[in-house]
């Protein structure tokens, strides 16, 4: 399957959370407010389409710089995925807490579609949190579309959570002292249960 010398190497980890302590979705409501909280970088996702653009067809230099990344770009897709397990079990324990979900394959659109109940409907705001360098690069190597682009990959948001408004401000507080940059990214709305983006991620 693999040829002499390569191997696959994948890890994962298990959790475990009490019945009543789950937090399933089913409280989010219009109104709501989406809290999104930065990535630092890929997070294992897209790998096969990264190596495909960035090396099989651009033969991009991993030890060189490139598209505004300010560091070798074999560091910047090295790099590890950002563990947001102490942030958020902070958060759990001070603001009430709707909805949650981490930003992995299925990017942006798909990840908070999942936990949204009947009539509601994410807004994701464009433009409201900062899209690093590399997803730009990927998307311009690749002629990538912006749908394309948010089905895939993160585009520098890890995770999300959906508080009520009025805890918004609190919750933003309780992030950014647990070492978090977090930005206000959306609102919850009445309709289907979907994610919309508004905007062009990519200006």
């Amino acid at each position: 399957f693999y040829p002499a010398g390569e191997y696959d190497l994948a890890g994962f980890a298990v959790g475990a959370v009490e019945k009543d302590n789950i937090i399933t979705g089913t409280a989010v409501a219009s109104g709501d407010v989406i809290l999104g909280l930065s990535s630092s970088g890929l997070h294992s996702n897209g790998f096969s389409l990264v190596r495909k653009v960035l090396l099989e067809q651009g033969r991009l230099d991993l030890t060189a710089p490139a598209g505004g990344i300010g560091r070798p770009l074999g560091e910047e897709l090295l790099e590890p995925t950002r563990i947001y397990v102490p942030s958020v079990l902070t958060l759990l324990s001070q603001v009430p807490v709707k909805g949650m979900a981490h930003i992995t394959g299925g990017g942006i659109v798909e990840n908070i579609a999942r936990i949204l109940p009947a009539s509601t409907e994410a807004i994701i705001k464009a433009g409201t949190w900062t899209v690093p360098p590399i997803f730009q690069l990927i998307q311009q190597q690749g002629n990538i579309s912006d749908v394309e682009m948010l089905r895939t990959f993160n585009l520098g948001l890890g995770f999300v959570v959906i508080i009520a408004a009025a805890h918004a401000d609190q919750a933003q507080a309780v992030l950014t002292a647990a070492g978090e940059e977090v930005q206000v990214v959306g609102r919850i709305i009445t309709g289907e249960p979907k994610a919309v983006v508004e905007g062009s991620i990519f200006r």
